[in-house]
């Protein structure tokens, strides 16, 4: 564990780096684009664990170039809230807007008064394609049985086959009957969950869920280049990386659709060394649940949408839409009876109980069918959701927050399908507005009543609060996508934006909530992270202090106001912002509350930062007046009226600027559309026309001159 010099997160190197980079001024420490709004929070600290510092900002505060020194922009920092202290930080604050500095290159806020300075920082349009990687390479770094070589795997991560040993994963033997030869399975493949290094179904479901609607929604965001294995196949990475998986799954799940719900070791003790290649100890599969079998026909379906649309891989998304379906009829006549496995899990197998309750697997259901729907057009599905898609929330009561993201996506969806009752689709699509429009918990569109620009509500900075983060700042964005902003998209994307901006060190702790980024660009990261690899002690523990150090990327659990050891403070203690501590030993101090990183938690990250990745730089449209699809655009260029021609059914056309921000967002359902940006700026943007399966068939670049 940690010294008390710890306490805010940092080792004694970055103690004495600290008196270079001011723990006052709070900036994306990777930076910003362009064309971003970009404002540096300032902060005085009046309680919490660092209540005895004070700072007060000068008159003015200025941004330099960091290689010359030059001042390239000079403000007043506005007071916050009329110098009210900020309760969910502990801190008193400023802001500090300097949008206006547009010019690529490398920056720093300085206050001249007191010398205080940020670190450096990086304008530039792809500023965030680096961290993007990083964080998408943590999945090649949590898979199972995988040997971690060279040149995929970093000097100091590489490792041998893990859980390939004799009663391990390849003839994996059922928990409940191990000396069964017969039952021995092979369960290979697959990624650790979380901290330790078991495998759990329904625990991947919202990780698959929200990885698939990264790609789906911003598939230019995704490389074949991230250096993993199958890296130059022709697939976009993250396609591969789904399919790793998905394989896993497969092996999951049987013939008759039944699934077994999770696999690993039975005890704390057992395989519990580091690196995973060390570990000797037999590990079993767990039985089949019903919540197991809903959650695969779910993941297999929504995998299938995306997958057929590849020539190499439409064997193989016909595999999963066939397994999908016997998964969904092997579990429907328990879903219309109501006879759920809801204790199915009863933890032999260690550590996470991997149980949903009937209620949660309704609600799975419900989006699995959808999914069904959506792959089929199989109208038996859609008339299974038109049965019960008013009995769950969020339809229920008007509640769309960021808990239940796969259920609000396929809803969300399901309302832009062919054929969907029209009562249906409206219902959805009214209480979707209402909640937006109500916003009845502050949690849509940009809040300026939190310090630090990311405001969500008090109850959510518990255990795995950075993913929360996340959510909402997915949810935000989807209010954009599917045109339920209102003609006011920039306030939607201000705090999606105002998310990223927290987890990248916009925070009271100035701590960038991803492992090991010091590389990338990060001046105080995670340096601990909660994972039986990386754990206290070995030669991956400590950033700062240790050999290695674990790898960059990794998302940590986060602040968590509800830190079960209150003589630990902080975590405990504090301003729910300030709840947290950069340690990972683990049991009895329960550092896994706040540091352990989680597939899901990473999902939900990864699809909020492929939302501000900059498009321009991989559309390549080399005449303007045509693309790559059959819809025609003219005129082009033009003043900013522009006629799309030759549209598909149900389609949804989207306005995209260079920074990849979406201005327009239409559902047109024409075959001919009159586009008017006569009130946009001159400059490039995008025009994406998508069919009603919400599947990208176009891009084209559109020119406005005034």
């Amino acid at each position: 564990m940690r010294t008390i010099f710890t306490i805010l997160g940092l080792s004694l190197m970055q103690l004495i780096f600290a008196q270079e980079i001011s723990p006052f001024i709070h900036i994306d420490q990777f930076g910003y684009q362009p064309e971003a709004t970009k404002v540096a929070v300032l902060s005085d600290p009046i309680t919490g664990f660092n209540s005895d510092m004070a700072y007060s900002p000068s008159a003015q505060i200025e941004v330099r170039e960091a290689g010359s020194g030059n001042v390239v922009f000079s403000a007043a920092p506005e007071a916050w809230n009329n110098g009210a202290t900020h309760n969910l930080s502990g801190d008193r604050g400023w802001w500090l807007d300097f949008s206006v500095v547009t010019t690529p290159g490398t920056y720093y806020v300085y206050d001249p008064g007191t010398g205080e300075r940020s670190g450096d920082f990086e304008v530039k349009p792809a500023i965030y394609a680096s961290v993007l990687k990083a964080a998408f390479r943590m999945f090649y770094y949590n898979r199972c049985n995988a040997a971690k070589t060279a040149p995929y795997a970093e000097p100091g991560w590489t490792d041998g086959p893990s859980f390939l040993n004799p009663l391990q994963d390849a003839n994996c033997r059922y928990v409940y009957n191990p000396s069964n030869t017969t039952l021995e399975k092979d369960l290979s493949g697959g990624w650790f969950d979380a901290g330790d290094y078991n495998k759990y179904v329904t625990f991947a479901e919202q990780a698959m869920h929200n990885l698939i609607w990264a790609y789906r929604e911003h598939p230019q965001a995704f490389s074949d280049a991230n250096n993993i294995p199958e890296s130059g196949n022709g697939l976009p990475d993250l396609i591969d990386e789904i399919k790793w998986e998905l394989d896993w799954l497969l092996k999951m799940n049987n013939a008759d659709g039944s699934t077994h719900i999770k696999m690993g070791s039975i005890d704390f003790g057992d395989n519990a060394a580091a690196p995973p290649s060390q570990n000797f100890d037999r590990r079993y599969y767990g039985p089949t649940c019903s919540s197991a079998a809903i959650a695969v026909a779910g993941m297999f379906a929504h995998a299938a949408l995306v997958f057929r649309d590849f020539s190499s891989l439409q064997a193989y998304a016909d595999l999963l839409e066939t397994r999908a379906e016997t998964a969904w009829q092997h579990v429907l006549p328990r879903l219309n009876a109501n006879n759920l496995d809801e204790a199915c899990d009863d933890g032999t197998i260690n550590a996470g109980d991997a149980d949903w309750d009937s209620n949660t697997q309704t609600e799975k259901a419900v989006a699995a069918a959808i999914y069904l729907y959506e792959l089929t057009e199989d109208q038996d599905y859609l008339d299974y959701v038109t049965t019960h898609y008013q009995e769950i929330e969020p339809i229920a009561n008007d509640f769309w927050g960021p808990y239940k993201a796969s259920l609000t996506d396929a809803l969300l969806q399901l309302a832009t399908l062919p054929n969907v009752p029209t009562m249906v689709a409206d219902n959805i699509r009214i209480s979707f507005q209402t909640a937006v429009s109500n916003n009845w918990n502050d949690f849509f569109g940009f809040n300026p009543g939190d310090l630090y620009r990311s405001y969500m509500p008090s109850w959510s900075y518990h255990w795995g609060s950075n993913s929360v983060q996340a959510g909402y700042g997915n949810l935000n964005q989807v209010i954009v996508k599917y045109g339920y902003d209102q003609g006011d998209s920039a306030t939607y994307h201000l705090n999606a934006l105002g998310h990223l901006h927290f987890l990248h060190g916009v925070n009271p702790l100035g701590l960038v909530y991803l492992s090991n980024m010091y590389d990338l660009g990060g001046d105080r990261c995670v340096d601990e992270i909660y994972h039986t690899w990386f754990a206290d002690g070995t030669d991956w523990d400590n950033s700062q202090t240790s050999v290695y150090g674990p790898p960059p990327g990794y998302l940590v659990g986060g602040p968590n106001a509800n830190f079960s050891i209150g003589t630990i403070s902080p975590p405990a203690n504090q301003p729910a912002q300030k709840s947290y501590l950069d340690f990972n030993d683990g049991w009895p101090n329960n550092s896994w509350e706040l540091s352990e990183p989680a597939i899901y938690y990473q999902a939900a990250y990864i699809r909020l930062l492929a939302g501000f990745h900059d498009v321009s730089l991989e559309t390549k449209v080399e005449n303007p007046n045509f693309s790559v699809g059959e819809v025609m655009v003219f005129p082009n260029p033009s003043s900013g009226h522009f006629t799309l021609s030759d549209l598909p059914d149900y389609n949804r056309i989207k306005v995209v600027d260079a920074t990849g921000k979406i201005r327009l967002s239409i559902l047109a359902g024409v075959s001919r559309l009159e586009l008017d940006l006569s009130s946009f700026e001159s400059g490039s943007y995008f025009v994406e026309v998508f069919d009603g399966r919400n599947r990208l068939l176009q891009k084209t670049r559109l020119i406005v001159i005034k």
